[in-house]
């Protein structure tokens, strides 16, 4: 059985969101066993994490950049670094803020960087906004940003019930997918 981690930060439940949305995808295959973990439950511990085949992580965009939170998980992980823990595991992102550009890229950068860091095999997004009845930056378009680094998700100014739209759900449940076959083929 393959295990693929869920690591995020969610400020104000959006990427929490999300995050269920990509563990939904990556559960559908066959064989894929998912952990949904928050990223501040980990900071200290994050060797929890040794024995997962892929981990995907996820944080709010906030001016530009991770979460605090997510950061001081990323921070804690230097004992993992040193040792090379991680090294050849299948590592991907997500984000989330309001608007559709909201300097998201910065965010992902710095996660695929830090598993770069690690050793880790980087997985990014493949959808296309191709939809022939949703035109790019559509909330029902799949991938509407455009975005290939990672999965993004952009969320109005109202609750995680109501937002990210069903576009930006649909593209997390197929990078989850993808990073649950890929981390399949790589074990």
């Amino acid at each position: 059985m393959i295990t693929i981690a869920i690591v995020y930060h969610s400020g104000f439940g959006h990427t929490e969101v999300q995050a269920r949305h990509i563990e939904q995808g990556a559960a559908a295959v066959s064989g894929v066993h998912t952990e949904l973990v928050k990223a501040e439950d980990l900071t200290g511990q994050a060797g929890t994490l040794n024995q997962a085949d892929g981990i995907i992580f996820g944080s709010p965009t906030y001016l530009g950049n991770v979460s605090g939170p997510f950061k001081s998980f990323m921070d804690s992980t230097s004992d993992i670094w040193f040792q090379q823990q991680w090294k050849d595991k299948i590592a991907a992102g997500f984000t989330n803020s309001h608007s559709i550009g909201g300097d998201k890229l910065s965010t992902l950068i710095s996660m695929a960087v830090f598993a770069a860091q690690h050793g880790m095999i980087w997985v990014g997004q493949t959808e296309m906004n191709t939809s022939p009845e949703h035109q790019q930056g559509h909330p029902e378009a799949i991938n509407r940003s455009g975005t290939m680094l990672g999965a993004v998700a952009s969320s109005e100014d109202a609750s995680p019930e109501v937002t990210p739209p069903a576009g930006d759900l649909a593209t997390a449940r197929l990078f989850g997918k993808r990073i649950a076959e890929i981390t399949k083929r790589f074990n």
